[in-house]
C-alpha cells in the first residue's frame, strides 16, 4: 500500500516540541523568541502565508513582529527596516515575504539580513554553510522534505533522486541536502530533454516547479518515492471555485508509488515549522552562547 507521507502531522509533532523550548527559554532568559516578517505590497496570497505564520508563531509563543509595507515603498526605506531589526535584540528571525514588487531587489535585501537572524536560510552565507555541510539556519521547504523523509524513515542512502526545479528556494539546496545523506542526485528543470526518461529511473522524486499535474501516472518508477512541494491554484471554470494542487497527478501516481505528499497537507505545513523552528534556534544560540 502506498504510505501517505503527513507533514501536517509533523508539524503540529514539532511545533509541540517548539511549545516547550520556548516556554524552558522565557524561563531562563526572560523572553520569547522574536520573528519579523516583512511583506510590501496587497499580494493576496503573500497576505494569507503570513497571516498562516504570525498564527503559527502565536500556537508557539513566538513574538511576531510584523512590517506591512505599501507597494511603492523604495528598497533604501527596506534595507533601513532590516537594518534596525538586525540590531534589535527582541528579533531573532527576519523574512522577507516574497514575491516583492517588481521594482524592488529581493536578493540584495536577502544580503543585507544578519546571516545568524535569516530565518529562511537563504543569506548566501549560510547557502554556503549548506554547501560545505557546514552548521546553519536551512532552506525551509527543502528542509521541510528532508524532516518529513526522516520522520517517516524513508531510506536515501544510495538511492537516484532526481529534484525538479533549480531555484534557490527549494531545487538547489534540495539538491545539496539529498547529496548529503549520500543519494545520487540530478536536478531537471525546463530545458532539461526528455524529463520522462529522467522521471521513471528516480526512486526518490522530488516536484518544485509550480505546474499543475506536470507529473502523470507514466513518468513515474513504480515504488518511487514521490515528494509533491508544488502548490497550485486551479479553479473550476464550472464553479468557479478555487482549490490547491500540486504538481503531481495525485490520483493516478498515488497507487504506483511506496510513498506521498498529499497537497495540502504535505510539504506546506512543514515549511512553516522549519520557519518557527530556524527561529528558535536562532534565539537557542544567540541568547545561550
Amino acid at each position: 500500500m502506498t504510505q501517505t507521507l503527513d507533514g501536517k502531522a509533523l508539524a503540529e509533532k514539532i511545533q509541540t516540541q517548539l511549545t516547550a523550548q520556548v516556554t524552558e527559554g522565557l524561563t531562563q532568559w526572560g523572553r520569547p523568541p522574536g520573528l519579523a516578517v516583512l511583506m510590501v505590497g496587497d499580494n493576496p496570497a503573500s497576505a494569507a502565508y503570513v497571516r498562516n505564520k504570525e498564527r503559527a508563531c502565536t500556537k508557539v509563543g513566538i513574538a511576531s513582529f510584523g512590517h506591512h509595507f505599501p507597494a511603492q515603498t523604495s528598497q533604501a526605506e527596506l534595507i533601513a527596516v532590516i537594518h534596525e531589526l538586525n540590531a534589535d535584540d527582541r528579533v531573532d528571525g527576519i523574512l522577507v515575504q516574497l514575491p516583492l514588487p517588481p521594482h524592488l531587489n529581493a536578493v540584495a535585501l536577502l544580503h543585507e539580513i544578519d546571516p545568524d537572524k535569516d530565518a529562511d536560510g537563504l543569506h548566501p552565507l549560510n547557502m554556503g554553510r549548506l554547501m560545505r555541510d557546514e552548521q546553519g539556519l536551512r532552506s525551509c521547504t527543502p528542509a521541510g522534505v528532508m524532516r518529513l523523509l526522516k520522520e517517516y524513515e524513508i531510506p536515501l542512502m544510495g538511492k537516484d533522486a532526481l529534484v525538479m526545479g533549480r531555484s534557490i528556494l527549494v531545487g538547489k539546496p534540495m539538491a545539496l541536502m539529498l547529496l548529503a545523506a549520500d543519494a545520487t542526485v540530478q536536478i531537471a528543470h525546463h530545458k532539461t530533454q526528455d524529463l520522462a526518461r529522467l522521471t521513471r529511473g528516480a526512486d526518490i522524486l522530488v516536484s518544485a516547479v509550480g505546474k499543475p499535474g506536470l507529473i502523470t501516472a507514466e513518468m513515474v518508477k513504480p515504488g518511487a518515492v514521490v515528494v509533491d512541494v508544488g502548490i497550485n491554484r486551479v479553479v473550476n471554470l464550472d464553479t468557479g471555485k478555487a482549490r490547491l494542487v500540486g504538481d503531481v497527478d495525485y490520483e493516478s501516481v498515488a497507487p504506483l508509488a511506496s510513498a506521498i505528499t498529499p497537497v495540502p497537507g504535505g510539504i506546506g505545513p512543514m515549511t512553516v515549522a522549519m520557519l518557527l523552528e530556524n527561529t528558535v534556534l536562532s534565539y537557542q544560540q544567540r541568547l545561550g552562547g
